[in-house]
């Protein structure tokens, strides 16, 4: 697997596939315009993974810009869970984030009930900070979120 940068041609993918994982309560989802906001934002990085140069998945980090360097891993998906390509994502943008971005703090939030995505973070080396409770409404019921976060030291060892 290999990431590059997105470009605004991958905004039909990438709203796309985050609107079926999102229909399916995994992760929160945008417009195609706040993508679009976000892509040319200096403060944001939307990465897209690949196969073979086909795309498998994408994420968002935001927080570039912070004085405080800590970087928010807005969002990140998969287009097939359950064969660690997931992981390898996290694990990408991990590296990123500390190698590339100099980030301090890695952090992201994620629904309670992702028992899957949870997991795979704290596998990973994130550690759960608290939960933000019934916080987000999806239509029907409120979502409580997870904070979860990793810090540099933690990520060298």
């Amino acid at each position: 697997m290999n990431a590059r940068a997105a470009v605004l041609n991958d905004l039909p993918y990438i709203v796309n596939l985050e609107r079926n994982f999102s229909a399916l309560g995994f992760v929160g989802s945008d417009t195609e315009l706040v993508h679009r906001d976000r892509l040319a934002s200096p403060d944001c990085a939307y990465l897209v993974f690949e196969i073979e140069e086909a795309p498998m998945g994408y994420a968002i980090l935001c927080g570039l810009s912070s004085s405080n360097r800590s970087i928010e891993l807005k969002r990140i998906v998969v287009s097939d869970p359950g064969r660690g390509l997931g992981r390898e994502a996290v694990r990408f943008a991990i590296r990123m984030a500390f190698q590339e971005m100099s980030a301090h703090r890695l952090w992201l939030d994620v629904y309670e009930d992702n028992h899957r995505a949870r997991h795979v973070y704290r596998t990973l080396g994130f550690v759960e900070e608290g939960i933000i409770r019934e916080c987000i409404w999806n239509g029907s019921c409120f979502r409580s979120l997870v904070l979860m976060s990793m810090l540099e030291a933690e990520q060298r060892a």
